[in-house]
Protein backbone atom coordinates (compact mmCIF):
# COMPACT_ATOMS: atom_id res chain seq x y z
CA UNK A 1 0.00 0.00 0.00
CA UNK A 2 1.40 3.10 -0.79
CA UNK A 3 1.67 5.48 2.35
CA UNK A 4 -0.11 9.00 1.78
CA UNK A 5 2.30 11.78 1.50
CA UNK A 6 0.01 13.94 -0.25
CA UNK A 7 -0.17 17.35 2.33
CA UNK A 8 -1.80 20.61 1.75
CA UNK A 9 0.72 22.45 4.39
CA UNK A 10 3.13 24.84 3.06
CA UNK A 11 6.48 25.46 4.86
CA UNK A 12 8.85 28.53 4.66
CA UNK A 13 12.56 27.97 4.17
CA UNK A 14 13.67 31.15 5.29
CA UNK A 15 15.20 29.79 8.37
CA UNK A 16 17.39 27.94 6.38
CA UNK A 17 18.60 31.14 4.86
CA UNK A 18 16.67 30.11 1.11
CA UNK A 19 14.92 33.65 0.58
CA UNK A 20 11.86 33.86 -1.89
CA UNK A 21 12.17 30.28 -3.00
CA UNK A 22 9.24 29.02 -4.78
CA UNK A 23 8.54 25.91 -2.65
CA UNK A 24 7.16 22.55 -3.15
CA UNK A 25 6.34 20.85 -0.50
CA UNK A 26 5.86 17.16 -0.51
CA UNK A 27 4.65 16.50 -3.78
CA UNK A 28 3.34 12.79 -4.60
CA UNK A 29 5.85 11.00 -7.42
CA UNK A 30 3.46 11.55 -9.99
CA UNK A 31 4.08 15.17 -9.46
CA UNK A 32 7.52 14.94 -9.60
CA UNK A 33 7.43 12.33 -12.63
CA UNK A 34 5.23 14.41 -14.68
CA UNK A 35 7.08 17.85 -13.61
CA UNK A 36 10.08 16.29 -14.70
CA UNK A 37 9.70 15.46 -17.81
CA UNK A 38 8.24 18.71 -18.36
CA UNK A 39 11.23 20.69 -17.44
CA UNK A 40 13.28 18.04 -20.01
CA UNK A 41 15.17 17.06 -17.32
CA UNK A 42 13.90 13.25 -17.67
CA UNK A 43 11.84 11.07 -20.75
CA UNK A 44 9.85 7.93 -19.82
CA UNK A 45 10.88 4.51 -20.45
CA UNK A 46 8.72 2.00 -21.76
CA UNK A 47 7.87 0.34 -18.63
CA UNK A 48 6.72 3.42 -17.08
CA UNK A 49 9.71 4.38 -14.80
CA UNK A 50 11.41 8.10 -15.26
CA UNK A 51 14.68 7.97 -16.40
CA UNK A 52 16.91 10.88 -15.86
CA UNK A 53 20.64 11.32 -16.24
CA UNK A 54 22.85 12.18 -13.00
CA UNK A 55 25.44 14.52 -15.51
CA UNK A 56 29.11 14.70 -14.83
CA UNK A 57 29.32 12.50 -12.02
CA UNK A 58 27.23 9.10 -11.93
CA UNK A 59 28.84 7.72 -8.55
CA UNK A 60 29.63 8.95 -5.54
CA UNK A 61 33.30 11.17 -5.13
CA UNK A 62 34.81 9.66 -1.92
CA UNK A 63 37.37 11.95 -1.64
CA UNK A 64 34.89 14.98 -2.07
CA UNK A 65 33.36 13.82 1.56
CA UNK A 66 33.87 15.93 4.29
CA UNK A 67 32.99 15.55 7.88
CA UNK A 68 33.17 18.44 9.88
CA UNK A 69 35.82 18.71 12.98
CA UNK A 70 33.89 19.81 15.80
CA UNK A 71 33.72 19.08 19.74
CA UNK A 72 31.33 16.26 18.52
CA UNK A 73 33.82 14.31 16.14
CA UNK A 74 36.90 15.72 16.70
CA UNK A 75 38.34 12.92 19.23
CA UNK A 76 35.49 10.27 17.62
CA UNK A 77 35.98 10.31 13.91
CA UNK A 78 38.20 8.04 12.30
CA UNK A 79 40.46 10.57 10.22
CA UNK A 80 41.98 10.24 7.12
CA UNK A 81 41.36 9.67 3.58
CA UNK A 82 37.84 8.01 4.42
CA UNK A 83 36.99 10.49 6.56
CA UNK A 84 38.47 14.31 5.38
CA UNK A 85 38.11 17.11 7.88
CA UNK A 86 36.51 20.40 7.22
CA UNK A 87 36.55 23.03 9.16
CA UNK A 88 33.27 24.93 10.94
CA UNK A 89 33.60 28.22 9.76
CA UNK A 90 34.17 27.05 5.91
CA UNK A 91 31.09 25.12 6.21
CA UNK A 92 29.60 27.77 7.75
CA UNK A 93 30.74 30.24 4.08
CA UNK A 94 29.95 27.98 1.48
CA UNK A 95 26.65 26.59 3.62
CA UNK A 96 25.57 30.38 3.02
CA UNK A 97 26.57 30.21 -0.58
CA UNK A 98 24.38 27.41 -0.93
CA UNK A 99 21.54 28.58 0.51
CA UNK A 100 22.08 32.23 -1.44
CA UNK A 101 22.48 30.11 -4.79
CA UNK A 102 18.41 28.26 -4.19
CA UNK A 103 17.21 31.31 -3.44
CA UNK A 104 14.55 32.71 -5.84
CA UNK A 105 14.31 29.47 -7.18
CA UNK A 106 11.77 26.59 -7.34
CA UNK A 107 13.01 23.90 -5.08
CA UNK A 108 11.34 20.95 -4.06
CA UNK A 109 10.85 19.91 -0.19
CA UNK A 110 10.41 16.64 1.51
CA UNK A 111 10.01 15.44 5.30
CA UNK A 112 10.84 12.23 5.69
CA UNK A 113 12.34 10.23 8.32
CA UNK A 114 15.18 6.91 8.35
CA UNK A 115 15.06 4.18 10.83
CA UNK A 116 11.97 1.74 10.82
CA UNK A 117 11.72 1.09 14.47
CA UNK A 118 9.83 3.95 16.28
CA UNK A 119 12.37 4.05 18.88
CA UNK A 120 14.90 5.26 16.50
CA UNK A 121 12.86 7.71 14.40
CA UNK A 122 15.72 10.43 12.64
CA UNK A 123 13.64 12.98 10.59
CA UNK A 124 15.19 14.38 7.82
CA UNK A 125 14.45 17.61 5.42
CA UNK A 126 15.58 17.53 2.34
CA UNK A 127 15.68 20.55 0.20
CA UNK A 128 16.22 19.77 -3.49
CA UNK A 129 17.20 21.83 -6.84
CA UNK A 130 15.57 19.50 -9.24
CA UNK A 131 12.34 17.05 -9.05
CA UNK A 132 13.80 14.22 -9.62
CA UNK A 133 15.99 14.31 -6.87
CA UNK A 134 13.24 15.04 -4.26
CA UNK A 135 11.45 12.28 -5.86
CA UNK A 136 14.59 9.80 -5.70
CA UNK A 137 14.72 11.17 -1.47
CA UNK A 138 10.46 9.38 -1.64
CA UNK A 139 11.97 6.14 -2.58
CA UNK A 140 14.59 5.89 -1.07
CA UNK A 141 13.94 7.37 3.04
CA UNK A 142 10.68 6.38 4.83
CA UNK A 143 7.51 7.76 4.28
CA UNK A 144 5.80 9.75 7.20
CA UNK A 145 1.86 9.75 7.39
CA UNK A 146 -0.50 12.46 7.14
CA UNK A 147 -0.82 12.21 11.06
CA UNK A 148 3.21 12.57 11.69
CA UNK A 149 3.50 15.64 8.90
CA UNK A 150 1.36 17.88 10.93
CA UNK A 151 3.33 17.55 14.16
CA UNK A 152 6.25 16.99 11.88
CA UNK A 153 10.03 18.62 13.31
CA UNK A 154 13.19 17.51 11.32
CA UNK A 155 16.20 16.53 12.83
CA UNK A 156 18.65 16.34 10.15
CA UNK A 157 18.82 18.56 7.17
CA UNK A 158 20.07 17.78 3.70
CA UNK A 159 20.45 20.87 1.24
CA UNK A 160 20.88 19.22 -2.34
CA UNK A 161 22.20 21.71 -5.17
CA UNK A 162 23.76 19.84 -8.02
CA UNK A 163 23.64 23.22 -9.77
CA UNK A 164 26.37 24.87 -7.67
CA UNK A 165 29.93 24.83 -7.99
CA UNK A 166 32.11 25.46 -5.27
CA UNK A 167 35.51 27.52 -5.73
CA UNK A 168 38.25 25.19 -4.00
CA UNK A 169 40.53 27.84 -3.70
CA UNK A 170 38.08 29.77 -1.77
CA UNK A 171 35.89 27.15 -0.43
CA UNK A 172 38.06 24.68 0.95
CA UNK A 173 36.73 22.14 -1.25
CA UNK A 174 38.84 19.55 -3.68
CA UNK A 175 36.89 20.76 -6.42
CA UNK A 176 34.24 21.66 -7.43
CA UNK A 177 31.48 18.96 -6.05
CA UNK A 178 31.12 18.17 -2.04
CA UNK A 179 29.23 16.25 0.03
CA UNK A 180 29.88 17.93 3.71
CA UNK A 181 28.19 16.39 7.27
CA UNK A 182 28.29 18.82 10.44
CA UNK A 183 27.30 16.84 13.39
CA UNK A 184 26.48 20.10 15.66
CA UNK A 185 24.43 21.25 13.07
CA UNK A 186 22.89 18.23 11.83
CA UNK A 187 23.04 19.40 7.96
CA UNK A 188 24.18 18.01 4.84
CA UNK A 189 24.96 19.89 2.09
CA UNK A 190 25.71 18.30 -1.24
CA UNK A 191 26.87 20.37 -4.54
CA UNK A 192 27.86 20.14 -7.63
CA UNK A 193 26.86 16.67 -8.60
CA UNK A 194 23.58 15.00 -9.46
CA UNK A 195 24.42 11.89 -7.85
CA UNK A 196 21.65 10.49 -5.91
CA UNK A 197 22.95 8.15 -4.29
CA UNK A 198 25.32 11.38 -2.02
CA UNK A 199 22.05 11.88 -0.36
CA UNK A 200 20.88 8.74 0.87
CA UNK A 201 24.78 7.73 1.52
CA UNK A 202 25.20 10.84 3.29
CA UNK A 203 22.29 10.31 5.81
CA UNK A 204 23.74 6.49 6.06
CA UNK A 205 27.08 8.16 7.34
CA UNK A 206 25.38 10.23 9.83
CA UNK A 207 23.62 7.19 11.37
CA UNK A 208 26.88 4.99 11.66
CA UNK A 209 28.17 7.85 13.57
CA UNK A 210 25.35 8.59 15.87
CA UNK A 211 24.12 5.10 16.49
CA UNK A 212 27.10 3.58 17.80
CA UNK A 213 27.98 6.70 19.60
CA UNK A 214 25.15 7.68 21.23
CA UNK A 215 22.62 4.59 21.12
CA UNK A 216 24.47 1.45 21.46
CA UNK A 217 22.93 -0.21 18.18
CA UNK A 218 25.20 -1.36 15.82
CA UNK A 219 24.91 -0.01 11.72
CA UNK A 220 25.31 -2.01 9.05
CA UNK A 221 25.66 -1.83 5.09
CA UNK A 222 23.55 -5.06 4.88
CA UNK A 223 20.82 -6.80 2.95
CA UNK A 224 18.47 -8.67 5.63
CA UNK A 225 15.56 -11.17 5.41
CA UNK A 226 13.11 -12.88 7.59
CA UNK A 227 11.92 -16.36 7.49
CA UNK A 228 8.67 -18.12 8.43
CA UNK A 229 9.72 -18.93 11.56
CA UNK A 230 11.11 -14.97 12.44
CA UNK A 231 14.61 -16.17 11.87
CA UNK A 232 16.54 -12.84 10.53
CA UNK A 233 19.70 -13.30 8.35
CA UNK A 234 22.12 -10.60 7.37
CA UNK A 235 24.11 -10.46 4.36
CA UNK A 236 27.29 -8.25 4.02
CA UNK A 237 28.99 -7.82 0.72
CA UNK A 238 30.41 -5.15 -1.56
CA UNK A 239 29.30 -4.70 -5.08
CA UNK A 240 29.06 -7.63 -7.38
CA UNK A 241 28.93 -10.35 -4.56
CA UNK A 242 25.27 -10.94 -4.51
CA UNK A 243 24.17 -9.02 -2.00
CA UNK A 244 20.67 -8.09 -3.12
CA UNK A 245 20.04 -11.26 -5.26
CA UNK A 246 21.01 -13.55 -2.62
CA UNK A 247 19.01 -11.69 0.25
CA UNK A 248 15.80 -11.77 -2.57
CA UNK A 249 14.40 -15.33 -1.41
CA UNK A 250 11.06 -16.46 -2.57
CA UNK A 251 10.70 -18.12 0.71
CA UNK A 252 11.87 -15.22 3.00
CA UNK A 253 10.40 -11.88 3.44
CA UNK A 254 12.40 -8.57 2.42
CA UNK A 255 13.46 -6.05 5.22
CA UNK A 256 15.89 -4.20 3.29
CA UNK A 257 18.33 -4.24 0.46
CA UNK A 258 21.44 -2.11 1.73
CA UNK A 259 21.37 -0.51 5.28
CA UNK A 260 20.43 -1.60 8.75
CA UNK A 261 20.68 -1.47 12.31
CA UNK A 262 21.43 -4.21 14.91
CA UNK A 263 19.77 -3.01 18.53
CA UNK A 264 20.48 -4.02 22.28
CA UNK A 265 16.89 -5.78 21.93
CA UNK A 266 18.44 -8.17 19.27
CA UNK A 267 16.18 -6.48 16.22
CA UNK A 268 16.88 -5.85 12.99
CA UNK A 269 15.78 -2.80 11.35
CA UNK A 270 16.25 -1.26 7.81
CA UNK A 271 17.21 2.51 8.18
CA UNK A 272 15.88 2.84 4.41
CA UNK A 273 12.28 3.07 2.60
CA UNK A 274 13.17 1.74 -0.68
CA UNK A 275 16.17 0.27 -3.19
CA UNK A 276 18.83 1.83 -4.71
CA UNK A 277 20.08 -1.19 -6.81
CA UNK A 278 22.59 -1.37 -9.98
CA UNK A 279 20.61 -2.20 -13.38
CA UNK A 280 23.61 -3.83 -15.44
CA UNK A 281 23.53 -6.87 -17.66
CA UNK A 282 19.87 -6.57 -15.66
CA UNK A 283 17.60 -9.47 -16.92
CA UNK A 284 13.99 -10.90 -15.97
CA UNK A 285 15.25 -14.43 -15.18
CA UNK A 286 18.35 -13.22 -13.19
CA UNK A 287 16.83 -10.53 -10.73
CA UNK A 288 12.94 -10.91 -11.07
CA UNK A 289 12.55 -8.91 -8.04
CA UNK A 290 14.16 -5.65 -9.65
CA UNK A 291 13.11 -6.16 -12.97
CA UNK A 292 9.66 -6.12 -12.36
CA UNK A 293 10.22 -3.37 -9.49
CA UNK A 294 10.92 -1.35 -13.04
CA UNK A 295 7.89 0.45 -13.37
CA UNK A 296 6.06 4.14 -13.29
CA UNK A 297 7.25 5.63 -9.48
CA UNK A 298 10.82 3.99 -9.91
CA UNK A 299 13.86 6.54 -11.14
CA UNK A 300 16.27 4.78 -13.38
CA UNK A 301 19.71 6.73 -13.58
CA UNK A 302 21.96 6.73 -16.64
CA UNK A 303 20.34 4.41 -18.71
CA UNK A 304 20.84 4.30 -22.53
CA UNK A 305 17.53 3.89 -23.93
CA UNK A 306 16.19 2.62 -28.20
CA UNK A 307 13.61 4.96 -29.13
CA UNK A 308 10.83 3.64 -28.12
CA UNK A 309 11.93 3.61 -24.67
CA UNK A 310 13.18 0.33 -23.76
CA UNK A 311 16.01 -0.31 -21.84
CA UNK A 312 19.32 -1.71 -22.83
CA UNK A 313 20.98 -3.20 -19.58
CA UNK A 314 23.52 -4.16 -20.84
CA UNK A 315 24.75 -0.73 -22.81
CA UNK A 316 27.22 1.17 -20.20
CA UNK A 317 28.14 3.84 -22.68
CA UNK A 318 27.41 6.45 -20.28
CA UNK A 319 28.42 4.18 -16.99
CA UNK A 320 28.82 0.61 -15.54
CA UNK A 321 27.00 2.16 -12.19
CA UNK A 322 23.67 1.96 -14.10
CA UNK A 323 20.81 2.33 -11.39
CA UNK A 324 17.57 1.98 -10.52
CA UNK A 325 15.57 3.27 -6.93
CA UNK A 326 12.47 2.58 -6.20
CA UNK A 327 9.96 2.30 -2.90
CA UNK A 328 9.89 -1.07 -1.53
CA UNK A 329 6.60 -1.15 -1.90
CA UNK A 330 7.47 -2.42 -5.57
CA UNK A 331 8.82 -5.44 -4.20
CA UNK A 332 5.68 -7.95 -3.34
CA UNK A 333 7.70 -10.53 -0.38
CA UNK A 334 8.49 -7.75 2.08
CA UNK A 335 8.23 -7.56 5.83
CA UNK A 336 5.84 -5.15 7.15
CA UNK A 337 7.64 -2.68 8.95
CA UNK A 338 10.69 -3.02 7.94
CA UNK A 339 12.43 -4.89 11.16
CA UNK A 340 13.34 -8.29 12.00
CA UNK A 341 13.54 -10.43 15.14
CA UNK A 342 15.93 -12.94 16.28
CA UNK A 343 19.46 -13.19 13.81
CA UNK A 344 20.77 -16.45 13.61
CA UNK A 345 22.84 -16.11 10.40
CA UNK A 346 25.31 -13.74 9.40
CA UNK A 347 26.77 -14.17 5.80
CA UNK A 348 29.93 -12.36 4.08
CA UNK A 349 29.34 -12.44 0.63
CA UNK A 350 33.12 -12.27 -1.44
CA UNK A 351 33.78 -12.50 -4.93
CA UNK A 352 36.97 -14.31 -4.85
CA UNK A 353 38.26 -14.24 -8.28
CA UNK A 354 41.67 -15.96 -6.84
CA UNK A 355 39.18 -19.41 -6.46
CA UNK A 356 41.12 -19.63 -3.13
CA UNK A 357 38.61 -19.43 -0.37
CA UNK A 358 35.54 -22.26 -0.23
CA UNK A 359 32.17 -21.95 -1.13
CA UNK A 360 30.81 -21.23 2.12
CA UNK A 361 32.93 -21.94 5.56
CA UNK A 362 31.70 -21.24 9.06
CA UNK A 363 33.51 -18.46 11.05
CA UNK A 364 34.55 -18.47 14.64
CA UNK A 365 33.94 -14.55 16.44
CA UNK A 366 37.28 -13.53 16.00
CA UNK A 367 37.57 -14.69 12.45
CA UNK A 368 34.25 -13.19 11.65
CA UNK A 369 35.41 -9.64 13.17
CA UNK A 370 38.44 -10.07 11.07
CA UNK A 371 36.81 -10.71 8.06
CA UNK A 372 34.44 -7.68 8.63
CA UNK A 373 37.10 -5.40 9.08
CA UNK A 374 38.97 -6.66 6.10
CA UNK A 375 35.78 -6.43 4.07
CA UNK A 376 37.52 -8.76 1.21
CA UNK A 377 36.11 -9.07 -2.56
CA UNK A 378 38.50 -9.15 -5.73
CA UNK A 379 38.63 -7.16 -8.83
CA UNK A 380 38.75 -9.22 -12.38
CA UNK A 381 40.62 -8.41 -15.61
CA UNK A 382 38.34 -5.96 -17.58
CA UNK A 383 36.45 -4.54 -15.15
CA UNK A 384 39.12 -1.21 -15.29
CA UNK A 385 41.89 -0.21 -17.57
CA UNK A 386 44.88 -1.51 -16.52
CA UNK A 387 43.87 -5.19 -14.67
CA UNK A 388 44.78 -7.89 -16.53
CA UNK A 389 44.80 -10.24 -13.54
CA UNK A 390 42.66 -10.45 -10.49
CA UNK A 391 43.49 -7.76 -7.55
CA UNK A 392 42.40 -8.05 -4.31
CA UNK A 393 39.75 -5.29 -2.90
CA UNK A 394 38.87 -4.81 0.65
CA UNK A 395 36.49 -2.06 2.23
CA UNK A 396 36.55 -2.18 5.95
CA UNK A 397 33.66 -3.15 7.53
CA UNK A 398 31.62 -3.80 3.54
CA UNK A 399 30.73 0.00 3.72
CA UNK A 400 34.19 1.73 4.38
CA UNK A 401 33.61 5.21 2.46
CA UNK A 402 30.20 5.40 4.61
CA UNK A 403 32.23 4.75 8.31
CA UNK A 404 33.00 7.32 10.51
CA UNK A 405 34.31 5.33 13.28
CA UNK A 406 37.18 3.16 13.15
CA UNK A 407 36.78 0.23 11.99
CA UNK A 408 37.27 -1.99 15.07
CA UNK A 409 34.56 -0.11 16.57
CA UNK A 410 32.21 -2.11 14.69
CA UNK A 411 33.91 -5.25 14.37
CA UNK A 412 33.55 -5.46 18.34
CA UNK A 413 30.29 -4.39 18.51
CA UNK A 414 29.45 -7.14 16.20
CA UNK A 415 31.80 -9.61 17.89
CA UNK A 416 29.45 -9.10 21.15
CA UNK A 417 26.38 -8.63 19.96
CA UNK A 418 27.39 -12.19 17.34
CA UNK A 419 28.13 -14.13 20.99
CA UNK A 420 25.14 -12.90 23.15
CA UNK A 421 22.87 -13.46 19.98
CA UNK A 422 24.66 -17.11 19.26
CA UNK A 423 24.79 -15.71 15.56
CA UNK A 424 26.19 -17.96 13.22
CA UNK A 425 29.01 -16.61 11.08
CA UNK A 426 29.51 -17.52 7.62
CA UNK A 427 31.81 -16.59 4.44
CA UNK A 428 30.43 -17.33 0.95
CA UNK A 429 32.77 -17.09 -1.91
CA UNK A 430 29.78 -16.39 -4.73
CA UNK A 431 33.34 -16.01 -7.07
CA UNK A 432 35.68 -18.72 -8.66
CA UNK A 433 36.24 -21.87 -8.46
CA UNK A 434 38.50 -24.67 -9.98
CA UNK A 435 41.16 -21.74 -10.09
CA UNK A 436 41.29 -18.01 -10.60
CA UNK A 437 39.64 -16.15 -12.81
CA UNK A 438 40.46 -16.59 -16.28
CA UNK A 439 41.02 -20.33 -15.35
CA UNK A 440 38.20 -21.53 -13.14
CA UNK A 441 34.34 -20.89 -13.05
CA UNK A 442 32.06 -19.04 -11.69
CA UNK A 443 30.13 -20.29 -8.67
CA UNK A 444 26.99 -21.57 -9.46
CA UNK A 445 24.40 -19.26 -7.99
CA UNK A 446 22.40 -22.26 -7.41
CA UNK A 447 24.43 -23.81 -5.59
CA UNK A 448 25.21 -21.04 -3.43
CA UNK A 449 21.45 -20.70 -2.70
CA UNK A 450 21.41 -24.57 -1.58
CA UNK A 451 24.45 -23.40 0.82
CA UNK A 452 22.86 -20.87 2.41
CA UNK A 453 19.79 -22.36 2.58
CA UNK A 454 21.11 -25.12 4.34
CA UNK A 455 23.13 -23.09 6.65
CA UNK A 456 19.77 -21.18 7.54
CA UNK A 457 17.52 -24.19 8.22
CA UNK A 458 20.16 -26.25 10.16
CA UNK A 459 20.76 -28.66 7.55
CA UNK A 460 24.67 -27.64 7.22
CA UNK A 461 25.28 -28.16 10.94
CA UNK A 462 23.02 -31.15 10.72
CA UNK A 463 25.32 -32.41 7.97
CA UNK A 464 28.40 -31.77 9.36
CA UNK A 465 28.59 -31.35 13.30
CA UNK A 466 31.96 -32.16 14.41
CA UNK A 467 33.18 -33.22 10.97
CA UNK A 468 34.15 -29.75 9.17
CA UNK A 469 37.36 -29.55 7.74
CA UNK A 470 39.65 -26.82 9.40
CA UNK A 471 41.54 -24.49 6.01
CA UNK A 472 45.07 -24.78 6.17
CA UNK A 473 45.76 -21.79 5.33
CA UNK A 474 42.99 -19.18 6.40
CA UNK A 475 41.89 -21.31 9.40
CA UNK A 476 37.65 -21.22 8.14
CA UNK A 477 35.47 -24.38 9.19
CA UNK A 478 34.97 -26.06 5.83
CA UNK A 479 31.87 -28.29 5.18
CA UNK A 480 32.46 -31.63 3.85
CA UNK A 481 28.96 -31.93 2.65
CA UNK A 482 25.82 -29.93 2.12
CA UNK A 483 22.23 -30.91 0.72
CA UNK A 484 22.13 -30.36 -3.04
CA UNK A 485 25.71 -29.74 -3.49
CA UNK A 486 28.19 -32.00 -4.77
CA UNK A 487 30.82 -32.91 -1.63
CA UNK A 488 33.78 -31.85 -4.53
CA UNK A 489 32.52 -28.48 -4.93
CA UNK A 490 32.79 -27.69 -1.50
CA UNK A 491 37.04 -27.73 -1.77
CA UNK A 492 38.57 -25.30 -3.53
CA UNK A 493 41.54 -27.17 -3.66
CA UNK A 494 39.90 -30.72 -4.71
CA UNK A 495 38.37 -28.24 -7.87
CA UNK A 496 41.40 -27.28 -8.55
CA UNK A 497 43.28 -30.58 -9.05
CA UNK A 498 46.95 -28.76 -8.38
CA UNK A 499 47.12 -28.88 -4.90
CA UNK A 500 50.96 -26.96 -5.41
CA UNK A 501 49.00 -24.55 -7.45
CA UNK A 502 45.92 -24.27 -5.31
CA UNK A 503 48.39 -23.20 -2.17
CA UNK A 504 50.61 -20.91 -3.86
CA UNK A 505 47.53 -18.61 -4.43
CA UNK A 506 45.91 -19.65 -0.94
CA UNK A 507 49.54 -17.96 -0.03
CA UNK A 508 49.52 -15.14 -1.97
CA UNK A 509 45.83 -13.80 -1.12
CA UNK A 510 46.43 -14.22 2.80
CA UNK A 511 49.45 -11.69 2.49
CA UNK A 512 47.10 -9.64 0.47
CA UNK A 513 45.04 -9.76 3.78
CA UNK A 514 47.62 -9.23 6.44
CA UNK A 515 49.02 -6.99 4.25
CA UNK A 516 45.94 -4.63 4.00
CA UNK A 517 45.76 -5.43 7.85
CA UNK A 518 48.55 -4.08 9.11
CA UNK A 519 46.59 -0.45 9.41
CA UNK A 520 44.68 -1.93 11.70
CA UNK A 521 46.52 -4.31 14.13
CA UNK A 522 47.42 -1.68 17.22
CA UNK A 523 43.28 -1.15 17.26
CA UNK A 524 42.78 -4.83 16.92
CA UNK A 525 42.44 -7.14 20.06
CA UNK A 526 43.87 -10.67 20.56
CA UNK A 527 40.46 -12.52 19.36
CA UNK A 528 40.49 -10.72 15.97
CA UNK A 529 44.03 -11.12 15.06
CA UNK A 530 43.79 -14.93 15.85
CA UNK A 531 41.29 -14.53 13.46
CA UNK A 532 44.09 -14.30 10.37
CA UNK A 533 45.25 -16.24 7.85
CA UNK A 534 48.35 -18.29 8.55
CA UNK A 535 50.66 -18.34 5.53
CA UNK A 536 52.61 -21.65 5.09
Amino acid sequence: MVENTHTSKTISLETYGIKNAKVNYQLTPDQLHDITIAKGLGVEASSGALAINTGEFTGRSPKDRFIVKDDITKDRVWWGSINIPFESDAFQKLYDKVTNYLSEKEVFVRDCYACADENYYTNIRVINEYPWSNMFAYNMFLRPTEKQLKSFEPEWTVINAPGFMADPEIDGTRQHNFAILDFTRKTAIIGGTGYTGEIKKGIFSALNFVLPVFKNTLPMHCSANVGKDGDTAIFFGLSGTGKTTLSADPERKLIGDDEHGWTNENTVFNFEGGCYAKVIDLTEEKEPDIYRAIKRGAILENVIMDENGVVDFENTTITQNTRVSYPIYHIDNIQKPSIGKNPKNIFFLTADAFGVLPPISKLTPGQAAYHFISGYTAKVAGTEAGIDEPLPSFSACFGAPFMPLHPTKYAEMLSKKMQEAGVNVWLVNTGWTGGPYGVGTRMKLKYTRAMITAAMNGELEAANKENYHVHSVFGVQQPRTCPNVPDEVLSPRTMWNNDEGYYNMADKLANSFKENFKKFEDYANDDIMAGAPKVR
